[in-house]
């Protein structure tokens, strides 16, 4: 009479034979592809984004209120309308989100040695940086939903070519905003770049509110130079159904400078 085999004596046999049968070593870890990595750390810093109070402060809350003060206040109705105050809140928002609340974040996570952490758990620094673009992205969409609904009741109207060109500079901006956070964030210590960070956006927003009740935005000469200037001045013409080109360009030679500032000077501990 045969002796009944159970699946131990199977697998000794197996190994006596130098070979095991399929589904002994379950699961079988393996790196993750470029894409899933890409997701899973875009999702994280995302989820710490839209979590962080004073991100959506900074990004959400005042260009808000900031919208709807400056197109309710009839000693500034009556000079700029929406299809001014709209596009220049946007372009505050973008820099909020990419720049002001970037640096700091990233400025902060340096400091508390989380991006070392991250590093040292395998994750390539390439994943780090993209997941941070995409938290930047999942903030702008969730900018221009709530900023746009706010736009369109106080009566802001546009063309769908116009938000299809709005859109695409709206990325230039991002692109560039981000970019300089990221040199900003990935070079000084937390307690600089928070009393920079803030200083610099209050700045930007001077210069562009300044530009838009001085002379309008759109065609602003040697003041395009200004990153919010250029974004600002690209989404009223986008708005209107012109392609702005020149805005478009300034963007991209800051994005470009600030990208490859931050390849040679980013460091990962602060």
């Amino acid at each position: 009479m045969d002796t009944p085999t159970t699946p131990a004596d199977s697998t000794r046999a197996a190994g006596h034979a130098g070979d095991f049968p399929p589904g002994t070593f379950r699961p079988a870890p393996q790196r993750a592809s470029v894409a899933k990595l890409a997701w899973a750390q875009g999702v994280i810093e995302s989820k710490l984004m839209l979590r962080h109070g004073e991100q959506l402060l900074l990004s959400i809350i005042i260009p808000a209120l900031l919208l709807f003060g400056a197109a309710r206040m009839p000693l500034l109705a009556d000079e700029m309308s929406l299809d001014q105050i709209f596009p220049m809140v946007l372009a505050v928002a973008a820099t909020s989100a990419g720049f002001t609340g970037q640096a700091i974040s990233l400025a902060f996570d340096r400091r508390y040695g989380a991006l070392k952490r991250t590093g040292a758990s395998g994750v390539p620094a390439w994943t780090i940086v993209t997941g941070k673009i995409m938290a930047v992205l999942s903030m702008v969409t969730v900018q221009v939903v709530i900023l746009g609904v706010i736009a369109v009741l106080l009566g802001f109207r546009t063309s769908w070519l116009g938000v299809l060109l709005a859109l695409v500079i709206l990325l230039f901006g991002v692109a560039t905003f981000t970019a300089l956070g990221l040199i900003l964030g990935g070079t000084l210590s937390s307690e600089i770049v928070l009393a920079l960070a803030n200083l610099i956006w209050f700045l930007l927003l001077g210069v562009v509110g300044w530009t838009m009740y001085s002379q309008g935005l759109g065609s602003n000469g040697l003041l395009n130079v200004v990153p919010t200037v250029a974004l600002a001045g690209g989404l009223a013409d986008a708005f209107a159904g012109d392609l702005p080109w020149v805005q478009m360009l300034v963007l991209a030679a800051w994005a470009g400078a600030a990208s490859l500032a931050a390849a040679k000077w980013f460091r990962f501990e602060g």
